[in-house]
């Protein structure tokens, strides 16, 4: 990125600027898709891209309140991976830590080594934000146990350089996240679009699935974070940072060293004497970009191990079970107790873990999307959900020139998680108005009013954080396929963030039932969206965001 030579060292909103030249979006070849044949089989092309889980539909359930996912979070004997966002500070956030902290201790008892281990894996830059963070909330378990637990911070590769010095706290975040939500004790996980902080807990709304007693699943989740920290920061027991030996730094160069890294920390400092001996301390840093390509490679070889590994591991027992003859299959049920479950009934349901990591060049969640949405037969309905409407543009094409029926949930400007923020912020619902308005009055220009809906979610007190999607084939009243994670189908998901969620497709109308009720409860506390929408005092949208947003858009 070229940066302004005489760029002032500043501190202002208006650096938010700096990186806006994005590249062009490359077209993307899809694979071979069977969408057109029958039954919820017509998903299995996926697995050519990542791996298949199959499991019984029993193992899998819909939660329905954050209450339920808090408390199924407390448990856990053997190991504990959670990925997040960052995890907040509040009195709910530390009964987790508690908790954790807890089971530590218990794990300690009696032989005094302990089997537990705990992997936590945050993103720096909003895990770092304030005195009182993610990374202070967390310091108190590394001091008491240093071989059990560990903490990675994701700093992502693109903020680096003179715009890392340069950018305000809370404006780093726009370049890129550690987005992943994976929460994992045992052999149970639960997927979600949701941070560990206190109003996911209690009033804001999100999706979660919680797929019980899957080892297999939960063993790809622990070894894609494991993979992840290994290519982030690790947090040390007196709040210092340091990368794993043998991996390139993130955003410095080879040749600095530890101490660096830890003085680097002061750049988030508001005051710019601070600024200034940043610049002298590390003036050197600046004449380069520090070694970006040799990061994210070793990135993808380290994420993609992960992928591959699983991938070619369930090809090879799908192969096993499912394509022997009757006697081959007998000795597998016999002996083989992980692949089938020990006489459990054959799997009904299969978990796609859909990966989304674009500066490491991984991409297998775009993909996927992508030609979920090309394909998508006339007669079938696809309801999506974001908290965040900001759809890159091949999303919207495909919405707008395929053929299937699109019921698309976003957030009314008053349960937007920005609503009420102070400085630019605040500006931010605005701007997603804004965003809706420009999409609405695309699908009316083109007499797609019917088959592309837009519905506002509105709840007193509660604020509006699902993502999702849930797809309906052709002639049916339940869905047989459904997505469910971190990314909210937006620029940033697509090419900024660490993104993961998973597709759930199933055969079990149980399962499909829940599914339903859950897109159910959502929709209904929605409101249709028409052109008298935007002409609601609340709508209103002044002259300096509608100039803004098309340059900014790509960064929220």
């Amino acid at each position: 990125m070229q940066l302004n030579p005489h760029l002032s060292l500043i501190r202002s909103s208006w650096l938010l600027l700096a990186p806006l030249l994005a590249p062009a979006v490359p077209q993307l070849t899809v694979p071979p898709c069977s969408l057109c044949s029958e039954g919820s089989h017509r998903f299995q092309w996926i697995r050519n891209l990542v791996p298949e889980f199959g499991i019984a539909s029993s193992h899998v359930k819909v939660l329905s309140s954050p209450t339920e996912f808090y408390e199924l979070m407390k448990m856990a004997k053997h190991r504990v991976v959670l990925a997040s966002l960052y995890l907040g500070t509040g009195p709910l956030e530390q009964e987790l830590v508690d908790c954790i902290e807890m089971a530590l201790e218990k794990s300690l008892q009696g032989c005094g080594t302990s089997s537990l281990k705990v992997s936590i894996l945050l993103d720096f830059t909003r895990g770092s934000r304030g005195r009182k963070n993610s990374r202070t909330m967390l310091l108190p378990l590394l001091k008491r146990f240093p071989e059990q637990i560990r903490v990675s911070l994701f700093h992502t590769p693109n903020l680096r350089g003179l715009l890392r010095l340069l950018i305000p706290e809370r404006f780093n975040e726009t370049i890129g996240l550690q987005h992943i939500k994976v929460y994992l004790f045992d052999d149970n996980v639960i997927l979600s679009g949701a941070n560990l902080s206190d109003s996911y807990f209690t009033n804001r709304q999100d999706r979660y699935v919680f797929l019980q007693d899957s080892p297999e699943i939960a063993d790809f989740f622990s070894e894609l974070v494991d993979a992840v920290g290994d290519v982030s920061l690790q947090l040390q027991q007196d709040d210092t940072i340091k990368v794993v030996d043998g991996m390139v730094h993130p955003y410095q160069g080879k040749n600095i060293s530890a101490h660096n890294a830890h003085v680097s920390r002061g750049l988030s400092s508001p005051t710019l004497w601070v600024m200034l001996y940043s610049v002298f301390l590390h003036y050197h840093v600046f004449l380069s970009s520090g070694d970006k390509v040799a990061y994210c490679e070793a990135a993808n070889k380290r994420v993609m191990e992960v992928i591959n590994s699983a991938r070619t591991k369930q090809e090879w027992l799908h192969t096993r079970t499912f394509h022997s003859n009757s006697a081959e299959r007998e000795i597998t049920l016999s002996t083989d107790r992980k692949a089938t479950g020990d006489g459990q009934p054959e799997p009904d349901t299969w978990i796609y873990p859909l990966i989304q990591m674009k500066s490491f060049g991984i991409q297998l969640d775009e993909i996927v999307t992508e030609t979920l949405l090309m394909e998508a037969e006339r007669g079938a309905s696809v309801y999506l959900t974001t908290g965040y409407f900001n759809l890159t543009q091949a999303y919207m094409d495909l919405i707008l020139g395929t053929r299937a029926k699109y019921q698309i949930l976003l957030a009314s400007p008053e349960v937007n998680g920005f609503f009420g923020a102070k400085g630019v912020a605040g500006a931010i619902p605005a701007a997603y108005v804004y965003i809706e308005r420009q999409f609405f009055s695309e699908v009316c220009s083109l007499g797609q009013q019917e088959r592309v809906q837009l519905q506002e979610y509105s709840r007193s007190g509660w604020t509006f954080h699902a993502k999702g999607l849930w797809l309906y084939l052709a002639g049916s009243s339940l869905p047989c396929l459904t997505l469910i994670g971190s990314p909210n189908f937006g620029y940033r998901s697509v090419h900024r963030d660490l993104e993961a969620q998973v597709a759930i497709v199933t055969e079990n109308k149980a399962l499909q039932q829940q599914f339903h009720q859950e897109q159910e409860q959502l929709y209904l506390r929605s409101g249709m969206v028409s052109a008298s929408t935007f002409e609601q005092p609340n709508r209103y949208v002044k002259l300096w965001v509608k100039m803004v947003t098309p340059l900014i858009k790509n960064f929220f």
